[in-house]
């Protein structure tokens, strides 16, 4: 098996995108996290009033993100399509041309069939009032809608590019046209898990030689109106009265919910040949990925995951310095992730550092995974560890040796970063640094 992971290129992480609720680019998003600020308040921007089932209306909202920050970051030649994209594409393309920029890859200067997108995305939602005069005119005389209507009185008053603005595989669409990437491109939609399974197929992309470049990404928008809704009815949503902006708690022992949010998050991935040669900064290394799926038990999905990421890096639970937990801040999720933790890490369960950042940036579903792994990777190029916030009291049932409160220093300069969602879908990745 060592021959064989030896025989694989190494695949380098040298551009990384962030749009966060505590910071929009590298920098500001470091800055941010290492002080312990939290991006969760009242809604009070692009989604203010419309998350009326959120308690306390809070959410992790991006103020000083809009469509005119999007115009700004997107090629001059393309910015007629922003029409065309709701708050969650604009967000994912935006990401993926700052990973681009910090990249510095000049795209004059590579062989565009082997560039490639893997993408992840949540199912995207129109707000409710786009459909009001459509439906208003499929109503029968009694006042009900009217399905044989639809077709004469109600599609024809939709905006005629309706379906390109929300569709899920859009943004992987948009960068690829930005990029003129013709490599091999695919979209992702399991809900938390898709950050990380995108990189999982990028980096199964440039191991087996089908590509030099990967953008590996994901966008999510959980703020919508359709959104918080599904939230109110699936899960439990955190609130913290005496301290809104401390709503989310992972792993604290007054923890009682998640806390909706919104971001996204792009990573630019070569081969190591690929980058050296071209004298590009690596961040770290994406080393493995795997993933799992077992309903109704987080548990053993997370535990799956976890295994399946270190065999793919060729490692072992010894070799990681820290975890990068989901770390959701809802009662029993939060005590099976730690469970999966002891599973897998066994008497080292309990002693190595984990970090859990929803406290600071809520859940965005499909982009919250890779924020976290990119709280980690910025960390680690300054050997740090980034702190978990508004876990005072870390529940003991979970028994976890949590990063609080500030950043903690360490010389092991590896990470395995993992999310889940409610239904059991699992992904998980370890990224290394030199």
């Amino acid at each position: 098996m060592s021959q064989r992971l030896n025989s694989r290129p190494r695949v380098a992480i040298t551009g990384v995108g962030v749009i966060s609720p505590i910071g929009v680019g590298r920098e500001p998003f470091w800055t941010n996290l290492a002080a312990g600020q939290t991006g969760i308040g009242p809604v009070e921007h692009q989604y203010h009033g419309s998350n009326a089932l959120s308690p306390g209306f809070v959410g992790g909202e991006i103020s000083d993100f809009d469509e005119k920050v999007a115009r700004n970051i997107i090629p001059k030649n393309q910015r007629k399509n922003i029409k065309v994209m709701c708050r969650d594409i604009q967000m994912g393309t935006a990401s993926a041309m700052m990973a681009l920029e910090d990249s510095a890859l000049d795209l004059d200067a590579v062989d565009h069939d082997r560039i490639g997108i893997d993408f992840g995305a949540n199912l995207m939602f129109s707000p409710p009032t786009q459909l009001n005069d459509p439906c208003w005119n499929c109503l029968d005389e009694k006042g009900d809608f009217s399905f044989s209507k639809w077709g004469k009185q109600g599609l024809p008053t939709m905006e005629p590019l309706w379906l390109l603005k929300y569709l899920p595989n859009m943004p992987a669409c948009h960068i690829a046209i930005f990029l003129d990437a013709r490599g091999p491109s695919n979209s992702v939609t399991q809900d938390e898990a898709s950050g990380h399974l995108a990189m999982t197929e990028a980096l199964g992309v440039i191991r087996r030689g089908a590509a030099d470049v990967m953008v590996a990404g994901a966008t999510g928008a959980r703020l919508h109106e359709f959104k918080v809704v599904h939230a109110a009815i699936w899960k439990e949503l955190g609130y913290r009265p005496s301290d809104p902006n401390a709503s989310s708690r992972p792993f604290d022992a007054e923890r009682n919910g998640e806390v909706v949010g919104e971001g996204s998050c792009s990573f630019l991935l070569e081969t190591e040949e690929h980058a050296k040669s071209r004298g590009a900064k690596i961040l770290g290394y994406l080393a493995g990925g795997g993933s799992s799926c077992v309903q109704d038990n987080h548990q053993l999905a997370v535990a799956n995951a976890m295994r399946a990421a270190l065999r793919s890096a060729g490692l072992t639970p010894d070799d990681v310095g820290h975890i990068n937990a989901h770390g959701l801040g809802a009662v029993q999720a939060d005590l099976d992730e730690a469970r999966a933790i002891h599973e897998v890490f066994g008497d080292r369960g309990a002693k190595i550092p984990v970090t859990a950042l929803k406290g600071a940036i809520g859940n965005s579903a499909a982009a919250s995974g890779n924020i976290e792994l990119a709280g980690s990777l910025i960390g680690l190029q300054q050997g740090l560890i980034p702190p978990t916030i508004n876990c005072d009291n870390p529940d003991p049932a979970c028994n976890l040796n949590l990063v609080r409160d500030e950043p903690q220093p360490t010389d092991h300069r590896s990470v395995l970063s993992v999310s889940f969602t409610r239904l059991g879908q699992a992904s998980a990745v370890v990224v290394q640094c030199d």
